[in-house]
């Protein structure tokens, strides 16, 4: 019963903190305010699991999820580069570069335009868990068959942001790069792809989260002895919902991380667009 009372006061006592730091405008509250409600729901959880009673198989307290990230490093780190730095990573600059270079032919061509966005739509409606096994087949169960996956996902919500942003440009901007006699590439380097930026960005930040979704939902289907689908799988079999949780939080924080890196990037690059100058 006392978890459960002080987690409770600890709510209360945070939401006040909460409520000061917005109204009095304090320094930082940007920052502050987040990781103080993060704080809060990881002490709530914990008391609540431990008031309750709650068993570990169905969801251990924060502090065990702790115990797990500090002891078992070397395999998270493990699991991380083969999930994340192979099989995410690459796939992700595959996909993307791809579907831009691509995007760059489809407008370049309306032949290709009426052709390959049907395909792409078609090969975005695959369900991953059909897709997945089929790669395996296909590259081997190690990472190459997690990039290739990746690539499928990233792939059209990359091309249908790129060609709605080459289309971006307005005719009386597209007029004046003509009379400057400017060529077709000219115009896509100095105008048309400078005006797709946001658009770009924009699936770029999509894919951030897709590509590290399919990397760990391809490794349930066929993987060597490490990697965070792999891990997540076998943990649950073993019941150790601890190291289970663990996989999950390093994946999340580095979700996190990798969409803040684009979003960060895209306000160094496309400082000139009007919604980044209203972020200001």
């Amino acid at each position: 019963m006392m978890w459960i009372l002080g987690s409770l006061v600890f709510w209360a006592l945070a939401v006040v903190l909460n409520l000061y730091l917005v109204r009095n405008k304090v320094a930082g509250a940007g920052f502050i305010v987040p990781v103080l409600f993060g704080i809060t729901v990881l002490v709530v959880w914990e008391g609540m699991v431990r008031g309750f009673n709650v068993s570990p198989v169905l969801l251990p307290p924060p502090s065990w999820v702790g115990v797990a990230l500090v002891s078992k490093t070397h395999i998270l780190w493990q699991d991380l580069v083969q999930t994340f730095f192979k099989g995410a990573l690459t796939g992700y600059f595959i996909g993307c570069g791809s579907a831009v270079l691509i995007a760059i032919a489809i407008d370049r061509s309306p032949f290709l335009q009426r052709g390959l966005l049907p395909v792409g739509n078609f090969i975005a409606a695959l369900p991953i868990v059909g897709l997945a096994p089929i790669m395996v087949m296909w590259f081997g169960f190690d990472w190459h068959s997690k990039a290739a996956v990746v690539v499928a996902m990233v792939f059209f919500p990359m091309l249908v942001n790129t060609v709605q942003g080459l289309q971006a440009s307005d005719h009386m901007q597209r007029d004046l790069m003509r009379t400057y006699a400017a060529s077709y590439w000219a115009s896509l380097v100095k105008l048309r792809l400078p005006a797709a930026m946001p658009f770009i960005f924009n699936g770029l930040k999509i894919s951030t989260t897709l590509a590290l979704i399919g990397a760990i939902v391809a490794e349930f289907f066929g993987s060597p002895i490490k990697g965070m689908g792999f891990r997540i799988s076998t943990e649950v079999g073993r019941l150790s919902l601890d190291m289970v949780w663990a996989e999950i939080t390093v994946a999340a924080i580095l979700g996190s991380a990798f969409y803040g890196i684009v979003a960060l990037t895209e306000k160094r690059l496309t400082f000139w667009h009007p919604s980044q100058r209203k972020q200001r």
